[in-house]
């Protein structure tokens, strides 16, 4: 391969690119780092080959003899020194299973663009995106990955990044994904980028921070002060964005708090639940889990850090949902029986199919209500087990989510039966089986016949206030009005946590 100045060219998947020596085999590959690059994870396995640093004891630890003698390298903890070949081992990105459809309730079109608008969700996990017209018809959707996720898995990852001064890293990198967004979506409808004349972004507060280059340093600490809630129009330039016109504007939605982001608002436009007379409760269940509940016409939210478990991070075979991976699981005689994305052989699972299978093991009494295990792994299916380290991870996760919903609740004074409806939002729980996440505790029994799945209505609401700006002063009230409920300080939310963990 033909060298260029101090450059180096590396062959990823048989394309050729060019980098500084010292650069680590992470930086040239789109693949997934859920542990932040740190090494801790073992999951950004790739086959490489060339002028490479040598194995370090993060890759000897994670690293069979067999891959080892085939050439297999941790990315995140390789150094590219010359001239090299690598392939990656994981699916595409396009064949995982990103959520675009959503809830979206009655509205009146008055749309905010003169030819084409686009609404883009900013998920901490992944990247939502439609395309429409002035009548109001979908024309085209696109997804991917969030690329932030190889400078960590979660929101306070990231925050940790910036503060170490990726801040500028972290902005450049979720704009060129907007552009390639923006592209894919006017490629789909035969038109030019340039055409969208109008862009409407939401996300949580901290990947809105990230997008504008706004100081995450408030959102690191208590009392995690807010210098900025959006609610406003960018100009594309000023956020980095090259594939539409440089004017043109990009509204970002309101955001409520810290840690309670315009995803949420958006949700609650799209089910349209504050419009209601009756008490309704929203969850949007991911790495995040936000909770909001209407009731007597006061909106009160709460967010708790569920952690990445559901999204397959820190599971020992967790894994996005794409080809390979178990996203069911039910027993059949006694039996576990799986179902595998693409109807393969499978190579790990996915949250579904963990909720299930952890409320299998429950059945089947491997598992009792405490966590404990009778031995260190059970096998699901061919090669996949789950360990007793990865249901302790789910108890976390599950316990969170149910302690923040009872928290919310009992705050307002109010049980289970005043509730008419339990709106799920997020694409974890668009797959999720009610009655397997009601088994393990991640929601309350008492709620599962109430369930209505809201797919991902953070992308239905920002579509809504794309093709009618009116609603944006309605956004606007949302987010003004709310109560913030701060968990990680409330008694209640203490004690119902440790309730919850049990199964």
């Amino acid at each position: 391969m033909e060298k260029h100045e101090n450059n180096i060219s590396v062959s990823v998947n048989g394309k050729v690119r060019r980098v500084q020596p010292g650069s680590k085999l992470s930086s040239v590959l789109n693949i997934d780092f859920p542990c932040g690059g740190h090494g801790k994870c073992g999951k950004c396995k790739v086959k490489a080959e060339g002028m490479l640093s040598e194995l370090c004891d993060a890759e000897k630890k994670h690293l069979t003899e067999p891959e080892i003698e085939s050439g297999i390298r941790l990315a995140c903890k390789t150094f590219i020194l010359g001239d090299c070949h690598v392939q990656t081992l994981e699916k595409s990105s396009t064949d995982s299973k990103i959520l675009a459809d959503g809830t979206m309730s009655d509205f009146t079109l008055n749309p905010a663009f003169s030819s084409y608008g686009a609404a883009i969700d900013i998920g901490t996990t992944t990247i939502a995106a439609s395309l429409y017209n002035t009548s109001g018809t979908i024309l085209a959707q696109s997804s991917m990955l969030n690329p932030q996720s190889v400078f960590g898995a979660d929101v306070v990852s990231r925050i940790e990044a910036a503060l170490k001064g990726e801040n500028n890293a972290l902005a450049q990198s979720i704009a060129k994904a907007l552009d390639e967004t923006i592209c894919d979506l006017a490629k789909k409808t035969s038109i030019k980028p340039d055409e969208i004349d109008s862009v409407a972004v939401t996300g949580n507060t901290v990947m809105l921070y990230l997008l504008t280059n706004t100081s995450t340093e408030p959102l690191s600490h208590a009392p995690f002060i807010t210098q900025e809630l959006f609610g406003k129009e960018f100009t594309a330039q000023s956020i980095g964005l090259t594939a539409i016109n440089a004017d043109t504007k990009v509204y970002l939605p309101n955001c409520i708090s810290a840690f309670v982001g315009a995803d949420t608002v958006c949700a609650l436009i799209a089910t349209g639940m504050c419009e209601k007379s009756e008490t309704r409760l929203l969850a949007d269940i991911g790495t995040n889990g936000e909770i909001a509940l209407w009731h007597d016409g006061e909106l009160t939210v709460a967010s708790t850090a569920a952690g990445p478990a559901f999204e397959g991070v820190g599971i020992s075979m967790g894994m996005r949902g794409e080809t390979g991976a178990i996203d069911s699981v039910a027993l059949k005689n006694g039996e576990f029986s799986a179902h595998v994305l693409g109807d393969c052989e499978p190579c790990g699972i996915c949250g579904s199919g963990l909720i299930d299978a952890i409320a299998c093991m429950l059945d089947t009494g491997v598992l009792d209500e405490t966590g404990y295990l009778e031995d260190e792994s059970v096998a699901i299916s061919g090669p996949v087990y789950i360990t007793d380290r990865d249901v302790r991870m789910v108890q976390l996760a599950k316990g969170a989510i149910h302690a923040g919903i009872n928290t919310v609740i009992k705050s307002n004074g109010i049980t289970y039966s005043d509730i008419s409806c339990l709106h799920i939002a997020g694409g974890f729980g668009s797959y999720l089986n009610m009655e397997s996440a009601a088994r393990i505790g991640l929601i309350p029994k008492e709620l599962t016949k109430k369930v209505n799945v809201a797919g991902n209505a953070a992308l239905s609401g920002a579509c809504m206030l794309l093709l009618n700006r009116d609603l944006r002063k309605t956004a606007k009230q949302i987010a003004s009005h709310a109560k913030v409920l701060e968990l990680s300080s409330n008694p209640l939310f203490t004690d119902e946590y440790m309730e919850q963990m049990m199964f």
